[in-house]
């Protein structure tokens, strides 16, 4: 019995094929060089105030007092505490909201419900980051100052709420999009043998577009770490230990506070603060991986 042996065909590219391929390379490989550039910047920026001030006293000393003459201190732990918990309390108020509005637009609100909301969450999405800090500003400060009676309602409380405001159209249109984009068949097959639409929605479309939720979980992350004006606005600017009412200072606000007066070593070290907060990010998005990784091969 002869051997057959499988004919491989190819076919050539015509032109316009081999342009559009040119095309998409060169488009992937500037968006690798991009990352790859910010990369080698903030390590080549960052590392110099590292090193002179020491990696211990950099990342746990407790006193940010950059502007001082005779004994300048640069311990950042309140910033990244303070980054750490608000962004937390905000993923933990703003996640469990985003995802049930994204189920509702995805599977149970009618078209015209869902032609209101919509448009509704997308103008979330596009209003300026100075309007959400003003609006908590006029209303939300004064509320916290006279609920708790505060001296002054500015505070991780306020920085909390707002964040959690800001990444709301992040995580539902994402996870709307990722629970739109299950196949029919698997809720049919649910239905099919007795599992109401709720559990349906939940047991199979949710683990389904578990992929998509944790995307969009990131980028609300990202979006909570990365903001600066907002929180400048409502948080105080106070290089303080985080307390949940008093006046705080972001790792972003510390930044964006102090950097069109910087100089020398204080510079350096704010480009330190940036490399910081890169990092969070990129281990934050290692760890997701990990675990999507691991229980996608379980």
């Amino acid at each position: 019995m002869e051997r057959l042996i499988p004919l491989k065909l190819t076919r050539r590219m015509s032109p316009a094929e081999t342009a559009m391929h040119t095309l998409f390379f060169v488009c992937g490989f500037i968006a690798v060089a991009f990352v790859l550039l910010i990369t080698v910047y903030l390590i080549l920026s960052g590392l110099p105030a590292i090193r002179e001030i020491g990696l211990v006293d950099f990342l746990f000393g407790k006193t940010w007092d950059s502007t001082n003459k005779t004994d300048p201190q640069f311990g950042i732990l309140p910033f990244i505490l303070t980054s750490i918990y608000g962004t937390a309390g905000a993923i933990l108020i703003g996640v469990p909201i985003g995802f049930m509005t994204a189920v509702f637009l995805a599977k149970v609100a009618p078209p015209k419900v869902a032609a209101v909301v919509r448009p509704a969450v997308d103008l979330l999405a596009g209003i300026p980051s100075l309007v959400y800090g003003l609006v908590g500003m006029v209303v939300l400060l004064p509320a916290i100052r006279n609920l708790f009676g505060l001296p002054a309602g500015d505070s991780l409380l306020a920085a909390i709420i707002v964040l959690a405001v800001m990444i709301l159209p992040s995580i539902i249109s994402v996870s709307e999009t990722a629970l739109k984009a299950v196949p029919r068949e698997y809720e049919e097959a649910s239905l099919a043998l007795g599992a109401t639409e709720i559990e349906t929605y939940f047991r199979v479309s949710v683990p389904a577009a578990k992929s998509g939720i944790a995307a969009s979980v990131v980028l609300g992350i990202g979006r909570a770490i990365g903001e600066a004006m907002a929180i400048l606005m409502v948080a105080g600017n106070v290089a303080n230990m985080p307390s949940l009412l008093k006046s705080v200072k972001f790792l972003t606000t510390a930044v964006a506070s102090e950097m069109s007066y910087s100089s020398g070593l204080q510079r350096q070290a704010l480009f330190s603060i940036g490399l910081v907060l890169f990092l969070f990010i990129m281990l934050i998005n290692i760890l997701l991986n990990l675990v999507l990784k691991r229980e996608k091969e379980g």
